[in-house]
């Protein structure tokens, strides 16, 4: 294929499709040992049960209570939350087309302030948002022929209730369709008193006295929980004392570091999260908040959104707090690779962070289970003669890109190479001990070397080390440039064009797999790290 010469438009909407969900969303957060810790702090997205898929993604959030303790009370809140993720995919006919206005009251205004953690999904975007999503999901096999004129969330809900006996007598037209809105809020809560987090769900509705019938026949009834409406929304707690709290405090979009991250990370999309990492760590989790990473980023908020475009899907983050960066590393160079290339990764101020954390590492290879660790360091001393950390901290220099080219990918001997900015006198003198120890040790030391303009280029041929050395346009690619967002800027990226890769896999696959694999355009990363936080976007760019 030739991505950059022709023009690559959205296909038109057209009505079907109705994926199936295998997530859920727990509204209790109960204690969870150490070992469980990042599983703990998930919510999931819904995930297509088709073999073919555009993607997903992990945000955080609460975890599920156990099975033995949850199994009847999670059928009410299973149903609300699982209904509005298939609508965010979804979307469903003249129903979901006709809801263009993006506007309103958004969960955050009607959950409480204190909450450390927060995802709010949304079935009413803007509609540039909205018709995006729609055009990419008309490309793909896994939604394209299912899509319908009906409401999506009827076939969920039918599906939900052939697992769950609590479900089995809602009826969705007399139940669910008449109250049932476009968004949704879940909120992870500090308990009165200390001890575990709670959850506080917050469904939009469209008729109070109609929600307050359907969601107590889901289960809520018969002291599982508690309900109140604030604003249009019906706010669902572990109890009714605390639904009546929730729906009188102030609103989580009045705290002023939850509005300024939120408009720091700019257009929300179809869904967006934030956690306050501090509240998380101190709530409950006693032995997660004593590890070192944890004090690290002690004060960090973390915020992102999922959002979508004509051309590429695109998950964007920042943070904000914790312990500050000292100084900014200086932009990556991937953008100055040569043109041919078709998968790069460049990341900015390695040499400085191994230095810093050099002491760390000794420790860890001194401690018990450093066996690993210390095997490793010797190996480097002895085999290789490099002097630690000097000699890494020279190779990993002040930023380090990894390249591999178009021209013989699928040869004996791929061109691949590494393009150092360094001192480069020190990198030549250490590639040269390099090769002086392998050929001591009768391996081959077939190691191709550049120099030119501040750079020190490592490669599998002379002929490629020259290529690196003198520099590229990768950076005019259309591809390249929708992959990678602000790459001039960036002090981290990775990129891969995946029309020009496909020679390595297209081969095995057949029918519509492969025309699904064919959409996909390419893949990119972009990020920045620094004194003030940290900022990335994640991106699948669609033929």
């Amino acid at each position: 294929m030739s991505p950059d010469t022709s023009p690559h438009t959205p296909s038109p909407w057209q009505p079907g499709d109705e994926p199936d969900l295998d997530r859920t969303v727990a509204y209790r957060v109960p204690r969870t040992a150490a070992n469980e810790a990042h599983e703990a702090h998930t919510v999931r997205l819904p995930s297509w049960t088709e073999p073919e898929e555009i993607g997903s993604a992990t945000v955080p959030g609460p975890p599920a209570p156990p099975q033995d303790r949850a199994r009847r009370g999670r059928g009410w809140i299973l149903a609300l939350v699982a209904a509005v993720l298939v609508g965010v995919v979804g979307g469903g006919g003249v129903w979901a087309a006709s809801k263009l206005s993006g506007g309103g009251t958004q969960p955050q205004d009607v959950l409480p302030a204190n909450a450390m953690a927060y995802v709010r999904l949304d079935l009413d975007p803007s509609a540039g948002q909205k018709l995006a999503l729609f055009g990419i999901a008309r490309k793909f096999s896994a939604t394209r022929d299912s899509f319908g004129g009906d409401d999506p969330r009827k076939a969920l809900v039918t599906a939900l209730q052939k697992d769950d006996q609590d479900l089995s007598k809602v009826d969705y037209a007399r139940d669910v369709e008449p109250w049932l809105g476009d968004r949704v809020g879940l909120a992870v809560l500090p308990a009165d008193g200390g001890g575990d987090p709670v959850g506080a769900l917050a469904v939009q509705v469209k008729d109070e006295a109609a929600a307050r019938t359907g969601i107590a026949k889901m289960g809520l009834g018969g002291g599982k929980g508690g309900l109140a409406f604030r604003e249009g929304y019906a706010i669902i707690a572990m109890s009714q004392k605390l639904a009546d709290e929730y729906v009188k405090a102030a609103p989580l979009s009045g705290e002023p570091r939850f509005a300024a991250d939120l408009g720091a990370l700019g257009e929300q999309g179809v869904l967006s999260f934030w956690m306050d990492v501090e509240k998380v760590a101190d709530a409950g989790w006693s032995e997660v908040a004593a590890t070192p990473v944890l004090q690290q980023i002690r004060g960090m908020r973390f915020a992102g959104a999922l959002r979508f475009s004509g051309d590429y899907a695109e998950l964007a983050g920042i943070t904000r707090g914790g312990t500050a960066a000292s100084g900014r590393p200086e932009p990556v160079k991937i953008g100055e690779l040569p043109a041919s290339t078709v998968a790069a990764a460049s990341i900015s101020g390695l040499g400085d962070l191994l230095r810093e954390q050099w002491p760390s590492i000794e420790q860890t290879a001194s401690g018990s289970g450093g066996e690993t660790v210390r095997q490793a360091l010797d190996e480097a001393r002895t085999q290789y003669g490099l002097s630690l950390p000097d000699d890494l901290a020279t190779l990993l220099g002040r930023s380090l890109t990894l390249a591999l080219d178009e021209r013989d990918l699928d040869g004996a001997q791929p061109r691949v190479g590494a393009v150092l900015t360094t001192d480069t006198a020190k990198a030549r003198e250490l590639v040269d001990r390099v090769k002086g120890h392998l050929n001591g040790m009768e391996r081959s030391a077939d190691i191709a070397t550049a120099e030119g303009d501040g750079r020190f280029v490592i490669a599998s041929t002379q002929e490629y080390a020259d290529a690196l050395g003198g520099g590229g346009t990768l950076g005019e690619s259309e591809t390249f440039r929708l992959a990678v967002p602000d790459a001039a800027n960036a002090t981290y990226a990775v990129y891969a064009d995946l029309d020009r890769l496909e020679k390595l896999y297209l081969d095995g696959l057949n029918g519509q797999e492969r025309a699904d694999a064919e959409k996909l355009r390419a893949v990119g990363l972009s990020g920045t790290h620094g004194e003030d936080g940290s900022s990335f976007t994640l991106r699948v760019v669609f033929n």
